[in-house]
């Protein structure tokens, strides 16, 4: 039995990649799904794909972001769901960060995802339910060097989550789900120039393998249905394990195995005796 009969959810930058991978899980489920996304024509060709309606919305603009939630509320007939997945990204040394590519990448992860959640939830009250989910990420839970606004920015998407999870339940729950790296477009280019970060990204994946897209469909998937009913607030980390590596002794054990020494040879960080 389909998990979403019936549903109605919105897809912010569903046009492509992930968010077009999101679009298709949900319809497949019974969803109707409105796409949303800053270039109409894809969001049309996905919305004509998963039998939805789609919708020009630059997310970042607060007031055509409550014309295009409203628009696609009133094509649904209401909403259950709300897919903020529409962001950008930008990796530069900090001091080589332009203010102004800064204010992009915030206004449109962090920004576009307050404002369109703010569009959608006095319809989720009114209906009394609704399930919100936000694609933050990785870099906002562990970020990288060089990418100062999109870890900010995700990591605000985490922090948003979280405190609207208090103010909306019990009638809305809001989650989110933080990916490591994708294989979509964006990663197609950098494999195209640095091949050898594919292997390295693998290498460090205990899963051993780079996420699809349907990897992160199937737990959006999740939190979006009755599913996860009694989870909210939550940050769902999706990414084959590659975060769990430490930080100062990490490989250390394969070291002491190639030397032929003993693991009891590592130093304990307390006395246990």
């Amino acid at each position: 039995m389909a998990l979403l009969p019936q549903a109605r959810a919105i897809v912010t930058g569903g046009g492509a990649g992930l968010g077009a991978a999101i679009c298709d899980r949900l319809a497949s489920e019974g969803a109707r799904v409105a796409v949303l996304d800053r270039r109409l024509e894809p969001a049309q060709q996905v919305a004509a794909r998963v039998g939805g309606i789609g919708i020009k919305a630059d997310v970042a603009d607060a007031e055509a972001c409550r014309e295009a939630v409203d628009s696609a509320v009133a094509g649904l007939g209401g909403i259950d769901i709300l897919v903020n997945n529409a962001g950008v990204g930008w990796m530069n040394p900090f001091l080589e960060t332009p203010p102004a590519k800064w204010d992009r990448v915030v206004s449109v992860n962090l920004g576009g995802t307050f404002n369109c959640m703010r569009a959608a939830l006095p319809a989720m009250r009114g209906a009394g339910a609704g399930s919100i989910v936000n694609i933050a990420s990785i870099s906002g839970v562990r970020p990288s060097a060089g990418e100062s606004p999109y870890a900010a920015s995700k990591a605000g998407v985490i922090a948003l989550t979280a405190s609207a999870a208090l103010e909306f339940g019990p009638d809305v729950r809001v989650n989110s789900v933080s990916p490591g790296p994708v294989d979509t477009a964006l990663l197609h280019n950098l494999f195209e120039s640095h091949p050898e970060e594919r292997e390295r990204y693998v290498e460090r994946t205990p899963l051993g393998r780079i996420a699809e897209p349907d990897d992160i469909a199937d737990a959006v998937l999740f939190l979006a249905s009755p599913l996860s009913r009694f989870i909210t607030g939550q940050n769902l980390v999706v990414d084959g394990g590659i975060t769990l590596h430490g930080s100062s002794v990490d490989g250390m054990l394969e070291v002491l195995g190639q030397n032929g020494s003993s693991t009891s040879m590592v130093p304990k960080y307390a006395r246990d005796d």
